[in-house]
Parts: C-alpha cells; structure tokens; sequence
C-alpha cells in the first residue's frame, strides 16, 4: 500500500456585500521541521489578489501574507499538498543524560495544612505577589534546562501564570509522584489530560482558559492542548502551542480504508537532547506520521490558520477536506 497521500483543503468565506480586506495572514504550509516528509505543496487564493508573498514569522513558520487591490464577495483559500505517512516510532529520540528524571521546579515538605510529608511547591510568582492557594504556586526559577542560554532562548515558551484551583490540584497530583522518570511522567500527563478533557468540536473562536476546561471536563482539541501547555509549563517545561492538519486511517463496516483529514492542535514541549516533540491531548498519544504541523507558537492565537481585517459584514464560512492515497507511486 502507498504511503503517499494527497491531501486537498478548500476554504471559502462568503460575504453578503463587496468588502475591502485587510492584510490576510495565512498559516496553512507546513513547518520546515515537520517529521511527516511532504512531497509537494501549492497554495491558491481566490479572486485574484494584488500581492500574495511568503514570509517567516518570529517562531519560524512560513506565512503567506495577501493583499487584495479591490472589494470582494468571497475569499477562497485552497491547499493542496502530497505527504508520505509511512509509519514512525514516536519515541525515537534520546534524552539529555542530565534531565532523564523530572523533579519539581521547586517544593518543599511541610507538615500544615498538608498532611506530614507531602510535597508542596511554595514561590512567589512574577510579579511577587502569592499564589492564592492551598499550595502556594510560582512560575519555577529552577529550570529544567541546565544550560542558561538554552534556558534564556526558551523564554516565550517557559511563561506560565498562576494555576487556578482545580489546575492547582492537577498538578499537585502530580508532584506528588515525583522524582519519576521524565518520559514516563509526560506521557501519563497527557494521557490524564485526554482522560479528563472529553473531546468535542467547538466552532466558536477563541481558546478556553485552563481553569474553564478543567471545569467543563471537556473541550476541542485546541483547549485541551493549551491546558497541557500550562500545566507543562507550571511544572518547569517549555511547551508551544501548534496547530496542523491530523490524517488518519480507519476502516468501514466493509473492511474498507477511509482516510480522513482535519485541522488538528496540540501541544509540544521541549525535551533537551530530543527536541520538540508532540503530544496529542485528543488521543493521548504521541505525535506520529499522521500529524503534519502548519504553525509552532508560544499561544494559540498566533497559530491561527488565517487571521486579518475586513470590514464589518455578514459571512458564511465552508470549509472541506479530504486525502487519499496516490498509487503508482515509487517509494523510498
């Protein structure tokens, strides 16, 4: 069976009047380190606009910036791009020898209000003030990342703020299990999450905060990501937000392969020695072949697929996708 896969993405924004739109940004290539090796790939824009240029953001993806020289009634975007998802191990890397164990940022024991011998974490936060907590909780000033240049350069990715109650009693679940092994703790982390977090599709825009998905025990996939990347972060990781495109291959009541292909989130964390590496809070997994990412953040609202201004109007929006696998294909 061929491993290459064409996928197709049309998007069309419909507008009830001509508009004049502003600067549109768009986050629909894939990243250049994307371990999902991708063949081919072409971007078209609809009506004709007066400039469309590929840019680099600050975090290393490609953009397509378009401008458009009159008012319009419609913007299609379409996407068409050949992968190869032949399957990956996603636990081939090696860690750091020095960060193979995972320790709390910074706790200490005490015997009141908590029971005789539990770990809490006890620090102020950034701005001095404590957290208003059972628990007294900081962003962690002992990193776990030794070397202070990695440690500066991770900065974005490292800012965390003060957990709420129920994201404080998920994370001191965990400190009380440590010192464990670093890989260990991060895949139960994110299994526990998807555990917690029911999936469900949200259309609205916008990303809940971490204490509200906690709350609802549910979420789409981009609040359960970023729920991930803050406790992630509380518990001294840097973590990044990223949005792409999720293929996956399942089979009908006939035997029959479908393969299905949407826009996907979830979170990476920055393990020294290994890397980013991708942990899907929807599944509970790590990422693999499947998973082929368009925009790498520090939050979620500079990894939208397409952001910009227009003017003031009524606008109906259809999307679809669909991939399928090219035969006759040489493969390497």
């Amino acid at each position: 069976m061929s491993s290459h896969v064409m996928l197709s993405h049309h998007t069309r924004y419909q507008y009830d009047r001509p508009v004049c739109l502003g600067p549109q940004t768009i986050r629909l290539r894939p990243v250049a380190t994307a371990k999902t090796p991708v063949r081919s790939y072409t971007l078209r824009i609809g009506p004709p606009c007066k400039q469309q240029t590929w840019q680099r953001d600050a975090y290393g993806n490609d953009v397509a910036c378009v401008t458009f020289a009159e008012r319009v009634t419609h913007f299609d975007i379409s996407v068409q791009m050949e992968a190869d998802i032949s399957p990956q191990n996603p636990f081939d890397f090696v860690l750091r020898p020095d960060v193979t164990r995972w320790v709390p940022p910074s706790w200490r024991v005490q015997s009141a209000p908590a029971m005789a011998g539990q770990r809490q974490w006890v620090a102020a936060d950034p701005h001095g003030s404590l957290a208003q907590s059972q628990s007294q909780w900081s962003v962690p000033h002992q990193p776990f990342y030794g070397a202070a240049q990695e440690y500066a350069a991770l900065a974005s990715y490292r800012q965390a703020s003060v957990p709420g109650p129920r994201q404080l009693a998920f994370l001191q679940d965990w400190v009380q299990k440590a010192p464990v092994e670093t890989l260990e703790m991060l895949v139960g982390l994110n299994r526990a999450v998807a555990a917690h977090v029911g999936y469900q599709v949200r259309l609205e825009p916008g990303v809940w905060t971490p204490e509200e998905t906690l709350a609802q025990a549910s979420g789409s996939c981009r609040d359960s990501a970023w729920l991930l990347i803050a406790l992630l972060r509380n518990l001294g990781f840097a973590a990044r937000f990223v949005s792409g495109y999720l293929i996956q291959a399942t089979r009908n009541g006939e035997g029959e392969e479908i393969l299905t292909c949407d826009l996907h989130a979830w979170a990476e964390a920055f393990l020294p020695g290994a890397g980013w590496i991708g942990f899907d809070t929807t599944s509970g997994l790590l990422t693999a072949q499947g998973h082929v990412p368009l925009a790498a953040t520090p939050s979620p609202e500079h990894a939208a697929p397409v952001s910009g201004l227009l003017d003031h109007c009524q606008a109906v929006f259809d999307v679809s996708m669909q991939a399928q696998r090219l035969y006759g294909q040489v493969e390497v």
